[in-house]
């Protein structure tokens, strides 16, 4: 008597029949489909032995029904994304979800580079300086309401130069007269030390550290012969021709300081009453 040769599911006889082999295990076709075959996601029918099977993350699907969700496009061999578990060829996709370029009105492709600034999105080549046109790229840009300049074309066109070397000031600077300047252009008109931060005072409209303009326009003190400058609130004492730094203006024979008192010019001396008196 012949062996038997049976479904390892139904016992049925497969001499003569087409028959599956599964972990040495022999199965009727209809019983492997049953045992082993996924359901289709879409169609929620068997996948049978014999049809293309795709898949995509745990989701099994006949290759008919691998399909865009939006326009009923075959996926089969086709770049696809996946949104809330809906299938959508890149097309669909990009048509409802991806971002405009603000300059050609075309679609930025998912993987493509992009910039994007104030909300509205750029191709990579679409984002240009306003003035020369060139790609601005991954370089810094400064925004001017509606339009982007490259750092080099916004100071050619828009930044204040300075006034005495004409270059632009990017940024800081010392305003004088209403004029820009650069810090380290800003100096003293006779000993060239900057005056940025420090006090200085003007002659025909030129600037001078305190130092060069008591020694080149300040009256000197009758007594020390030190500039006058009246600058820093230091007071002085003026008498005809001659001044005095306060702290200068005493008797030329005992010093007592005349600050708010009488005094007596005598020659190029001044005295107090009592050695006036005492002549």
């Amino acid at each position: 008597m012949a062996d038997r040769f049976d479904c390892d599911n139904c016992k049925e006889s497969l001499y003569g029949r087409k028959y599956i082999q599964s972990d040495d295990s022999p199965y009727c076709v209809p019983c492997y489909d049953n045992l082993f075959s996924n359901t289709c996601d879409e169609c929620k029918e068997l996948i049978g032995h014999d049809a293309r099977e795709l898949f995509y993350e745990d989701r099994h699907y006949h290759e008919h029904c691998f399909r865009c969700f939006r326009c009923d496009r075959s996926l089969a061999d086709e770049p696809f994304t996946s949104q809330d578990d809906a299938l959508l060829c890149n097309d669909c996709y990009c048509n409802e979800f991806s971002s405009k370029c603000v300059a050609c009105d075309k679609v930025v492709m998912p993987g493509t580079r992009k910039l994007e600034y104030g909300g509205s999105t750029w191709h990579e080549g679409c984002f240009i300086c306003h003035s020369c046109e060139q790609p601005i790229g991954s370089k810094s840009f400064i925004p001017d309401k509606d339009e982007h300049y490259c750092v080099t074309c916004y100071e050619d066109k828009f930044a204040p130069r300075c006034t005495r070397c004409k270059k632009t000031l990017a940024k800081g600077g010392v305003t004088y007269r209403d004029e820009p300047w650069h810090k380290e252009c800003f100096v003293c008109t006779s000993c060239k030390m900057q005056l940025a931060g420090q006090h200085f005072t003007s002659r025909d409209e030129n600037p001078y550290c305190l130092k060069c303009f008591g020694s080149l326009y300040a009256k000197k003190c009758e007594a020390c012969a030190k500039p006058i400058t009246g600058f820093g609130g230091g007071k002085y004492i003026s008498f005809e021709d001659r001044q005095w730094h306060q702290p200068c203006f005493t008797c030329s024979n005992c010093s007592v300081s005349l600050v708010g008192a009488g005094f007596f010019p005598d020659g190029d001396r001044i005295l107090c009453r009592e050695c006036h008196t005492s002549l």
